[in-house]
């Protein structure tokens, strides 16, 4: 028996399917934002490059007197050429997805929380075939074949 919050499977080397099943897992918790916020963060934070993501927060005093990170605000991802940003202030999620060419931004466009998620699935989807097909040629060059 599964359950809603059992994780869903991902393969980076599927087909759009596999696109699909990101996005619904990435949006499923989207109603608790909070939690999400933490979970998307987290999760982000390790399975990408030091510096592809970046996290506001904000903290009260609580939160300092308790050693708490806070509650994210803000959430910042560069994949190649796009930057994709969560502004989460205000309870309100406001999604935006920009295309950046060395740190100039060319375009801005601002989209709802689903298309954000979709957005950044596609975008994580494309970095893995990225990776693999260098891993993939790096290893023929090492082995020679």
């Amino acid at each position: 028996m599964t359950s809603p919050h059992d994780p869903v499977p991902f393969e980076p080397g599927g087909e759009t399917d596999s696109i699909d099943l990101l996005t619904a897992a990435l949006r499923r918790d989207a109603a608790d934002l909070e939690v999400y916020a933490q979970v998307l963060t987290g999760t982000l934070s390790e399975a990408l490059p030091a510096g592809s993501v970046v996290v506001e927060r904000k903290r009260g005093m609580a939160d300092r007197l308790a050693g708490r990170e806070g509650r994210v605000e803000r959430v910042e991802v560069f994949l190649g050429e796009q930057r994709l940003v969560l502004d989460l202030a205000g309870g309100h999620p406001k999604g935006e997805v920009c295309k950046e060419v060395r740190g100039v931004v060319l375009s801005r466009r601002p989209v709802a929380l689903d298309e954000w998620v979709r957005e950044l699935a596609g975008a994580i989807a494309a970095r893995a075939q990225s990776d693999a097909r260098a891993r993939a040629a790096l290893e023929r060059l090492v082995i020679g074949e």
